[in-house]
Protein backbone atom coordinates (compact mmCIF):
# COMPACT_ATOMS: atom_id res chain seq x y z
CA UNK A 1 0.00 0.00 0.00
CA UNK A 2 1.39 3.31 -0.98
CA UNK A 3 1.30 6.18 1.60
CA UNK A 4 0.31 9.56 0.22
CA UNK A 5 2.52 12.42 1.32
CA UNK A 6 1.40 16.05 1.33
CA UNK A 7 4.06 18.62 0.75
CA UNK A 8 3.49 22.15 2.08
CA UNK A 9 5.35 25.07 0.67
CA UNK A 10 7.04 27.74 2.88
CA UNK A 11 4.50 30.47 2.12
CA UNK A 12 1.74 28.14 3.12
CA UNK A 13 3.54 27.34 6.39
CA UNK A 14 3.80 31.01 7.15
CA UNK A 15 0.09 31.48 6.50
CA UNK A 16 -0.80 28.52 8.70
CA UNK A 17 1.39 29.85 11.48
CA UNK A 18 -0.31 33.27 11.31
CA UNK A 19 -3.72 31.64 11.42
CA UNK A 20 -2.73 29.60 14.48
CA UNK A 21 -1.39 32.73 16.19
CA UNK A 22 -4.63 34.59 15.48
CA UNK A 23 -6.66 31.70 16.85
CA UNK A 24 -4.50 31.59 19.96
CA UNK A 25 -4.87 35.37 20.43
CA UNK A 26 -8.62 35.12 20.03
CA UNK A 27 -8.73 32.37 22.62
CA UNK A 28 -6.72 34.46 25.02
CA UNK A 29 -8.88 37.49 24.23
CA UNK A 30 -12.07 35.51 24.73
CA UNK A 31 -10.78 34.19 28.02
CA UNK A 32 -9.84 37.72 29.11
CA UNK A 33 -13.22 39.05 28.08
CA UNK A 34 -14.94 36.25 29.93
CA UNK A 35 -12.90 37.06 33.01
CA UNK A 36 -13.75 40.72 32.69
CA UNK A 37 -17.42 39.91 32.25
CA UNK A 38 -17.29 37.66 35.30
CA UNK A 39 -15.51 40.30 37.30
CA UNK A 40 -18.02 42.93 36.16
CA UNK A 41 -20.89 40.66 37.08
CA UNK A 42 -19.22 40.00 40.40
CA UNK A 43 -18.76 43.73 40.94
CA UNK A 44 -22.38 44.41 40.03
CA UNK A 45 -23.51 41.62 42.34
CA UNK A 46 -21.30 42.95 45.09
CA UNK A 47 -22.57 46.46 44.51
CA UNK A 48 -26.12 45.16 44.59
CA UNK A 49 -25.39 43.34 47.80
CA UNK A 50 -23.81 46.44 49.28
CA UNK A 51 -26.78 48.52 48.11
CA UNK A 52 -29.20 46.01 49.57
CA UNK A 53 -27.28 46.00 52.82
CA UNK A 54 -27.27 49.78 52.92
CA UNK A 55 -30.97 49.80 52.10
CA UNK A 56 -31.63 47.31 54.87
CA UNK A 57 -29.63 49.40 57.33
CA UNK A 58 -31.44 52.56 56.19
CA UNK A 59 -34.80 50.85 56.48
CA UNK A 60 -33.91 49.57 59.91
CA UNK A 61 -32.79 53.05 60.90
CA UNK A 62 -36.03 54.55 59.60
CA UNK A 63 -38.06 51.97 61.48
CA UNK A 64 -36.02 52.64 64.61
CA UNK A 65 -36.52 56.38 64.21
CA UNK A 66 -40.23 55.89 63.67
CA UNK A 67 -40.51 53.71 66.75
CA UNK A 68 -38.44 56.15 68.77
CA UNK A 69 -40.52 59.06 67.53
CA UNK A 70 -43.76 57.28 68.34
CA UNK A 71 -42.44 56.31 71.73
CA UNK A 72 -41.46 59.91 72.41
CA UNK A 73 -44.93 61.26 71.68
CA UNK A 74 -46.95 61.59 74.85
CA UNK A 75 -50.61 60.68 74.48
CA UNK A 76 -52.97 63.63 74.45
CA UNK A 77 -54.56 64.40 77.78
CA UNK A 78 -57.06 66.89 79.10
CA UNK A 79 -60.01 68.16 77.09
CA UNK A 80 -58.20 67.88 73.75
CA UNK A 81 -57.81 64.12 74.24
CA UNK A 82 -61.17 64.04 72.44
CA UNK A 83 -60.86 64.39 68.67
CA UNK A 84 -62.59 67.41 67.24
CA UNK A 85 -62.11 69.64 70.30
CA UNK A 86 -59.77 72.63 70.35
CA UNK A 87 -59.06 74.92 73.28
CA UNK A 88 -57.75 78.48 73.25
CA UNK A 89 -57.03 81.14 75.88
CA UNK A 90 -56.55 84.88 75.71
CA UNK A 91 -55.19 86.67 78.76
CA UNK A 92 -55.32 90.46 78.97
CA UNK A 93 -52.12 92.29 79.84
CA UNK A 94 -53.73 95.33 81.51
CA UNK A 95 -54.95 93.32 84.50
CA UNK A 96 -55.31 89.62 85.41
CA UNK A 97 -58.39 88.52 83.47
CA UNK A 98 -59.21 86.83 80.20
CA UNK A 99 -61.32 84.22 78.46
CA UNK A 100 -61.15 80.56 77.49
CA UNK A 101 -62.85 79.12 74.41
CA UNK A 102 -63.62 75.49 73.55
CA UNK A 103 -64.29 74.95 69.84
CA UNK A 104 -66.22 72.00 68.39
CA UNK A 105 -66.50 73.19 64.81
CA UNK A 106 -68.14 70.01 63.54
CA UNK A 107 -70.83 70.44 66.18
CA UNK A 108 -71.54 68.58 69.41
CA UNK A 109 -74.64 67.73 71.40
CA UNK A 110 -74.83 70.05 74.41
CA UNK A 111 -76.33 70.15 77.87
CA UNK A 112 -75.96 72.30 80.98
CA UNK A 113 -76.62 72.20 84.71
CA UNK A 114 -76.59 75.41 86.77
CA UNK A 115 -76.33 74.75 90.51
CA UNK A 116 -75.03 78.04 91.88
CA UNK A 117 -77.37 80.85 92.90
CA UNK A 118 -75.53 83.74 91.23
CA UNK A 119 -74.87 82.61 87.64
CA UNK A 120 -73.94 84.73 84.65
CA UNK A 121 -74.76 82.76 81.50
CA UNK A 122 -75.79 82.93 77.85
CA UNK A 123 -77.73 80.43 75.67
CA UNK A 124 -78.40 78.01 78.53
CA UNK A 125 -82.14 77.86 77.79
CA UNK A 126 -81.28 76.74 74.26
CA UNK A 127 -79.68 73.59 75.74
CA UNK A 128 -82.90 72.47 77.37
CA UNK A 129 -83.86 69.10 75.81
CA UNK A 130 -87.33 70.45 74.98
CA UNK A 131 -85.86 73.08 72.67
CA UNK A 132 -85.08 72.54 69.02
CA UNK A 133 -81.35 73.27 68.59
CA UNK A 134 -79.33 70.07 68.99
CA UNK A 135 -75.74 71.18 68.30
CA UNK A 136 -73.33 73.73 69.73
CA UNK A 137 -70.14 74.92 68.03
CA UNK A 138 -68.24 76.42 70.96
CA UNK A 139 -68.38 77.12 74.69
CA UNK A 140 -66.91 80.34 76.12
CA UNK A 141 -65.78 81.05 79.69
CA UNK A 142 -64.73 84.53 80.74
CA UNK A 143 -63.74 86.76 83.61
CA UNK A 144 -65.20 90.25 83.89
CA UNK A 145 -68.53 89.33 85.47
CA UNK A 146 -71.57 89.98 83.21
CA UNK A 147 -69.45 92.19 80.95
CA UNK A 148 -67.49 89.08 79.97
CA UNK A 149 -70.49 87.56 78.21
CA UNK A 150 -69.55 89.75 75.26
CA UNK A 151 -66.67 87.36 74.52
CA UNK A 152 -69.16 84.93 72.94
CA UNK A 153 -69.87 87.51 70.22
CA UNK A 154 -66.21 87.43 69.21
CA UNK A 155 -66.26 83.64 69.08
CA UNK A 156 -69.35 83.78 66.88
CA UNK A 157 -67.63 86.19 64.50
CA UNK A 158 -64.60 83.90 64.26
CA UNK A 159 -66.79 80.90 63.44
CA UNK A 160 -69.03 82.77 61.00
CA UNK A 161 -65.97 83.89 59.03
CA UNK A 162 -65.18 80.20 58.54
CA UNK A 163 -68.77 79.36 57.55
CA UNK A 164 -69.36 77.36 60.71
CA UNK A 165 -72.85 77.35 62.15
CA UNK A 166 -76.41 76.93 60.97
CA UNK A 167 -76.79 78.36 57.43
CA UNK A 168 -79.53 80.93 56.91
CA UNK A 169 -79.82 82.89 53.66
CA UNK A 170 -76.10 83.22 53.05
CA UNK A 171 -75.22 83.76 56.71
CA UNK A 172 -74.02 81.27 59.31
CA UNK A 173 -75.23 81.29 62.88
CA UNK A 174 -72.89 79.46 65.26
CA UNK A 175 -74.25 78.42 68.65
CA UNK A 176 -71.96 79.58 71.47
CA UNK A 177 -73.23 79.16 75.04
CA UNK A 178 -71.16 81.05 77.60
CA UNK A 179 -70.70 81.68 81.31
CA UNK A 180 -68.71 84.19 83.35
CA UNK A 181 -66.98 84.48 86.70
CA UNK A 182 -66.42 87.51 88.89
CA UNK A 183 -62.85 88.86 89.01
CA UNK A 184 -63.37 92.63 88.72
CA UNK A 185 -61.46 93.59 91.92
CA UNK A 186 -58.34 91.62 90.97
CA UNK A 187 -55.62 93.92 89.69
CA UNK A 188 -57.30 97.16 90.75
CA UNK A 189 -58.69 98.09 87.32
CA UNK A 190 -62.32 96.87 87.26
CA UNK A 191 -63.14 98.75 84.06
CA UNK A 192 -60.79 96.46 82.14
CA UNK A 193 -62.58 93.25 81.24
CA UNK A 194 -62.75 90.70 78.41
CA UNK A 195 -64.81 91.69 75.37
CA UNK A 196 -65.62 90.40 71.89
CA UNK A 197 -62.03 90.96 70.75
CA UNK A 198 -60.85 88.72 73.60
CA UNK A 199 -63.22 85.96 72.50
CA UNK A 200 -62.07 86.24 68.89
CA UNK A 201 -58.40 86.06 69.93
CA UNK A 202 -59.00 83.01 72.13
CA UNK A 203 -60.85 81.23 69.31
CA UNK A 204 -58.06 82.08 66.88
CA UNK A 205 -55.49 80.70 69.33
CA UNK A 206 -57.35 77.43 69.86
CA UNK A 207 -55.45 74.19 69.17
CA UNK A 208 -55.92 70.48 69.72
CA UNK A 209 -52.59 70.29 71.53
CA UNK A 210 -51.91 70.30 75.28
CA UNK A 211 -54.18 72.73 77.14
CA UNK A 212 -52.46 75.52 79.06
CA UNK A 213 -53.45 75.43 82.74
CA UNK A 214 -53.24 77.68 85.77
CA UNK A 215 -53.42 81.47 85.60
CA UNK A 216 -54.47 81.80 81.97
CA UNK A 217 -57.62 82.81 80.12
CA UNK A 218 -60.73 82.75 82.25
CA UNK A 219 -58.59 81.66 85.21
CA UNK A 220 -56.18 84.61 85.09
CA UNK A 221 -58.03 86.51 87.83
CA UNK A 222 -59.71 83.57 89.57
CA UNK A 223 -59.30 83.18 93.35
CA UNK A 224 -60.42 80.68 96.01
CA UNK A 225 -60.84 80.58 99.79
CA UNK A 226 -63.21 83.47 100.42
CA UNK A 227 -65.75 81.67 102.58
CA UNK A 228 -66.23 82.57 106.23
CA UNK A 229 -64.83 86.08 106.17
CA UNK A 230 -61.59 87.26 107.70
CA UNK A 231 -59.43 84.79 105.77
CA UNK A 232 -56.83 85.45 103.15
CA UNK A 233 -57.74 84.12 99.72
CA UNK A 234 -55.49 82.27 97.29
CA UNK A 235 -55.07 82.00 93.54
CA UNK A 236 -57.40 79.85 91.45
CA UNK A 237 -57.09 79.06 87.76
CA UNK A 238 -57.88 76.75 84.85
CA UNK A 239 -57.39 72.98 84.99
CA UNK A 240 -58.18 69.99 82.81
CA UNK A 241 -58.15 66.18 83.06
CA UNK A 242 -59.24 63.18 81.01
CA UNK A 243 -59.49 59.40 80.99
CA UNK A 244 -59.73 56.91 78.11
CA UNK A 245 -61.06 53.42 78.78
CA UNK A 246 -59.80 50.31 76.94
CA UNK A 247 -62.91 50.34 74.75
CA UNK A 248 -62.01 53.82 73.45
CA UNK A 249 -64.53 55.81 75.49
CA UNK A 250 -63.00 59.13 76.56
CA UNK A 251 -64.34 61.49 79.21
CA UNK A 252 -62.66 64.83 79.93
CA UNK A 253 -63.19 67.99 81.95
CA UNK A 254 -62.04 71.60 81.92
CA UNK A 255 -62.71 74.04 84.75
CA UNK A 256 -62.10 77.66 85.73
CA UNK A 257 -61.97 77.68 89.55
CA UNK A 258 -63.09 80.90 91.25
CA UNK A 259 -64.75 79.32 94.28
CA UNK A 260 -65.80 80.92 97.54
CA UNK A 261 -64.87 77.70 99.33
CA UNK A 262 -61.69 75.75 99.96
CA UNK A 263 -60.20 73.26 97.52
CA UNK A 264 -60.01 69.77 99.00
CA UNK A 265 -58.15 66.71 97.70
CA UNK A 266 -60.85 64.00 97.73
CA UNK A 267 -58.21 61.28 98.04
CA UNK A 268 -57.13 62.35 101.53
CA UNK A 269 -59.45 65.15 102.67
CA UNK A 270 -56.57 67.61 102.91
CA UNK A 271 -56.96 71.29 102.00
CA UNK A 272 -54.94 72.12 98.90
CA UNK A 273 -55.88 75.81 98.67
CA UNK A 274 -58.30 77.98 100.60
CA UNK A 275 -58.81 80.70 103.18
CA UNK A 276 -55.53 81.25 105.01
CA UNK A 277 -55.13 82.10 108.66
CA UNK A 278 -53.29 85.17 109.98
CA UNK A 279 -49.89 83.49 109.49
CA UNK A 280 -50.57 83.31 105.76
CA UNK A 281 -49.56 79.65 105.61
CA UNK A 282 -52.10 77.57 107.53
CA UNK A 283 -55.77 77.22 106.63
CA UNK A 284 -58.87 78.28 108.52
CA UNK A 285 -60.74 75.27 107.08
CA UNK A 286 -64.22 76.05 105.75
CA UNK A 287 -65.52 72.79 107.22
CA UNK A 288 -64.69 73.95 110.73
CA UNK A 289 -66.11 77.40 110.03
CA UNK A 290 -69.40 75.84 108.91
CA UNK A 291 -69.66 73.74 112.06
CA UNK A 292 -68.84 76.72 114.27
CA UNK A 293 -71.73 78.78 112.92
CA UNK A 294 -69.52 81.90 112.88
CA UNK A 295 -69.95 82.72 109.22
CA UNK A 296 -69.45 85.97 107.39
CA UNK A 297 -70.26 84.92 103.82
CA UNK A 298 -68.83 86.85 100.89
CA UNK A 299 -71.17 89.01 98.87
CA UNK A 300 -73.31 87.16 96.30
CA UNK A 301 -71.97 86.94 92.76
CA UNK A 302 -68.30 87.48 93.58
CA UNK A 303 -67.38 83.86 93.01
CA UNK A 304 -68.28 81.05 90.57
CA UNK A 305 -66.65 77.91 89.27
CA UNK A 306 -67.24 77.19 85.58
CA UNK A 307 -66.89 73.68 84.21
CA UNK A 308 -67.20 71.73 80.99
CA UNK A 309 -67.27 67.95 80.63
CA UNK A 310 -66.91 66.27 77.25
CA UNK A 311 -67.08 62.78 75.84
CA UNK A 312 -66.65 61.12 72.46
CA UNK A 313 -69.81 59.09 73.10
CA UNK A 314 -72.99 59.77 71.16
CA UNK A 315 -75.56 61.34 73.49
CA UNK A 316 -78.94 63.01 73.30
CA UNK A 317 -79.47 66.47 74.80
CA UNK A 318 -81.23 64.90 77.77
CA UNK A 319 -78.30 62.56 78.35
CA UNK A 320 -75.83 65.43 78.01
CA UNK A 321 -77.73 67.38 80.66
CA UNK A 322 -77.65 64.35 82.96
CA UNK A 323 -73.87 64.11 82.51
CA UNK A 324 -73.55 67.79 83.44
CA UNK A 325 -75.67 67.20 86.54
CA UNK A 326 -73.56 64.22 87.63
CA UNK A 327 -70.34 66.18 87.01
CA UNK A 328 -71.38 68.58 89.77
CA UNK A 329 -70.46 65.76 92.17
CA UNK A 330 -66.87 66.63 91.26
CA UNK A 331 -67.50 70.17 92.51
CA UNK A 332 -68.91 68.82 95.77
CA UNK A 333 -65.93 66.52 96.32
CA UNK A 334 -63.23 69.11 95.65
CA UNK A 335 -64.85 72.41 96.77
CA UNK A 336 -66.16 73.03 100.30
CA UNK A 337 -68.74 74.43 100.34
CA UNK A 338 -69.98 74.28 96.73
CA UNK A 339 -73.18 75.50 95.06
CA UNK A 340 -73.64 78.30 97.56
CA UNK A 341 -75.78 81.41 97.39
CA UNK A 342 -72.55 83.26 96.62
CA UNK A 343 -71.47 81.16 93.63
CA UNK A 344 -72.76 80.86 90.07
CA UNK A 345 -71.51 77.28 89.68
CA UNK A 346 -72.27 76.04 86.16
CA UNK A 347 -71.24 72.95 84.20
CA UNK A 348 -71.76 72.41 80.47
CA UNK A 349 -71.56 69.00 78.80
CA UNK A 350 -70.79 68.23 75.16
CA UNK A 351 -70.73 64.94 73.24
CA UNK A 352 -68.95 64.68 69.88
CA UNK A 353 -70.40 61.27 69.01
CA UNK A 354 -67.21 60.03 67.32
CA UNK A 355 -67.13 56.79 69.37
CA UNK A 356 -69.23 53.78 68.40
CA UNK A 357 -69.26 52.56 72.01
CA UNK A 358 -72.78 52.18 73.36
CA UNK A 359 -73.11 54.98 75.93
CA UNK A 360 -73.60 54.03 79.56
CA UNK A 361 -74.74 57.20 81.28
CA UNK A 362 -73.87 55.95 84.76
CA UNK A 363 -70.28 55.27 83.73
CA UNK A 364 -69.87 58.48 81.71
CA UNK A 365 -71.43 60.62 84.43
CA UNK A 366 -69.38 58.96 87.16
CA UNK A 367 -66.17 59.52 85.20
CA UNK A 368 -67.21 63.12 84.48
CA UNK A 369 -67.38 63.78 88.23
CA UNK A 370 -63.98 62.15 88.73
CA UNK A 371 -62.34 64.15 85.95
CA UNK A 372 -63.94 67.36 87.21
CA UNK A 373 -62.47 66.86 90.68
CA UNK A 374 -59.05 66.11 89.15
CA UNK A 375 -59.26 69.23 86.97
CA UNK A 376 -60.12 71.42 89.98
CA UNK A 377 -57.00 70.22 91.79
CA UNK A 378 -54.86 70.85 88.72
CA UNK A 379 -56.28 74.36 88.39
CA UNK A 380 -54.97 75.50 91.78
CA UNK A 381 -51.74 73.49 91.63
CA UNK A 382 -50.81 74.94 88.22
CA UNK A 383 -51.73 78.52 89.15
CA UNK A 384 -49.16 81.27 89.69
CA UNK A 385 -49.59 83.80 92.47
CA UNK A 386 -50.55 87.45 92.37
CA UNK A 387 -49.88 90.16 94.98
CA UNK A 388 -51.92 89.22 98.07
CA UNK A 389 -53.09 86.02 96.35
CA UNK A 390 -50.39 83.36 96.63
CA UNK A 391 -50.64 80.11 94.71
CA UNK A 392 -50.26 76.62 96.13
CA UNK A 393 -46.66 76.57 94.97
CA UNK A 394 -45.93 79.71 97.03
CA UNK A 395 -46.88 78.21 100.40
CA UNK A 396 -44.16 76.86 102.63
CA UNK A 397 -44.64 73.16 103.28
CA UNK A 398 -42.44 70.81 105.29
Amino acid sequence: MTQKTTITSEPQMTQITQIQERLAFRSVLSASCAALVFRSALSVSSAALVFRSALSVSSAALVLLSVSSAAGQAPRSGLTAIDGIRVGHHTLTERPTGCTVVLVEKGATGGVAVRGSAPGTRETDLLDPSNIVEQVHAIAFSGGSAFGLDTASGVMRYLEERKIGFPFGGAYVPIVPAAVLFDLPIGGKPTIRPDAACGYAAAKAATDGPVAEGSVGAGAGATVGKFGGGGKAMKGGVGTASITLPNGLTVAALVAVNAAGDIIDPANGQIVAGARAADGQSFLDARKILRSGRIEPPRPGENTTLGLVATNAKLTKAQARKIAEMAHDGFARAIVPAHTMNDGDTIFAIATGSSAVEPNITIIGGLAAEMMADAILRAVREATGLPNYPAVRDLQRP
